[in-house]
């Protein structure tokens, strides 16, 4: 039974630090792009952006554990970020 729990915790902790690890990556990429880039792609606005990405990460570290609501939520909004916005933002410049 013990191996069990260490197992399931230790998933636990693995996917807690990936959704992170994205949070991460999609809050300082959201930075990297210029506020017209965002009007350009008809897009929320930079600072929309920053601060559900930048909240999405402060309520990860704080509250800890992938499975609360709020971190779904901020998970699905960073999924967003990253499949939808990142892409157009992207096209738009060449780097």
């Amino acid at each position: 039974m013990l191996h069990v729990l260490q197992a399931e915790s230790t998933l636990l902790l693995v996917i807690e630090l990936v959704l992170l690890g994205v949070k991460l990556f999609a809050f300082v990429n959201s930075l990297l792009y210029s506020a017209e880039s965002y009007s350009a792609a008809n897009k929320l606005t930079k600072p929309a952006w920053a601060i559900i990405l930048g909240l999405g990460l402060a309520v990860q570290v704080v509250m800890g554990g992938p499975l609360g609501i709020l971190n779904i939520v901020f998970t699905i909004a960073a999924f967003v970020y990253l499949a939808d916005v990142r892409p157009a933002l992207a096209s738009l410049t060449r780097r």
